[in-house]
């Protein structure tokens, strides 16, 4: 391992420090890959699990469907930006997506060399409706359209797969993590949700057994309009 340098540039104004290696080489001297965030932001809608795409509006691929993504600005942290491509591509405000994992194949983007820093969010669908107003956002359902999904640029669909993977995983382990049923609901709402999220069907009482514990009685029935009345519950608050 070569051994490094501190030396104070003196060119650079705002206190940065600048490595310098046993050759003589600082970090600008070395390839550099370009950053992006890109953000799966997933929600259920007509019985499936549904991925939000947004109309590329520039480069070769203006027109195109692809992620909500955009590439890291100087001194910019990934969770600024990642936000602030939110907020410009589809209007969606307050949220607070999550790291999934780094993506860093030299040919994911036929752009150059980039690597996509993922995010993933599970947003309820009443709280889209104003990026779906948009003709430049719209909704691609991960299992009822398998082409759209596969054919989106960038790698993008890598990143949906590894996202859908996560929220499969985040629902196995506890009731509507993504909080897209509001409350209250009956459990025979959340195991529908979870069968849809899970793309299977799943056992009535070991499912009960399960979530019960996790879950908070309101002590009120529902109206009895989709069958007989059953107990409504919340999620439990830690």
């Amino acid at each position: 391992m070569r051994r490094l340098l501190l030396l104070r540039n003196p060119a650079l104004n705002d206190g940065v420090k600048e490595f310098k290696d046993s050759s003589g080489h600082s970090l600008i001297d070395y390839p550099r890959p370009s950053v992006a965030v890109d953000t799966a932001v997933l929600t259920v809608a007509g019985g499936s699990i549904c991925v939000l795409l947004v109309r590329r509006a520039d480069g070769d691929r203006a027109g195109e469907w692809a992620l909500p993504g955009t590439l890291l600005r100087e001194r910019e942290r990934l969770d600024q930006a990642v936000l602030r491509c939110l907020r410009e591509k589809a209007g969606i405000l307050g949220r607070v997506p999550r790291q999934l994992r780094v993506f860093d194949d030299p040919a994911r983007d036929d752009r150059g060399w980039v690597l996509s820093v993922a995010h993933v969010d599970v947003v309820p669908l009443r709280e889209l409706g104003e990026a779906l107003a948009s003709e430049e956002a719209r909704l691609a359902s991960v299992a009822g359209e398998p082409g759209a999904v596969a054919g989106l640029p960038y790698g993008h669909a890598d990143i949906v797969a590894k996202a859908v993977e996560w929220m499969q995983a985040a629902y196995a382990e506890a009731p509507d993590p993504g909080a897209l049923l509001e409350e209250p609901f009956t459990l025979k709402d959340l195991r529908e949700l979870h069968e849809v999220v899970a793309g299977s069907s799943l056992m009535r009482d070991t499912f009960r057994r399960f979530m019960e514990p996790k879950l908070a009685g309101t002590g009120q029935m529902s109206d009895g309009v989709r069958g007989r009345p059953s107990r409504l519950w919340v999620r439990a608050r830690s």
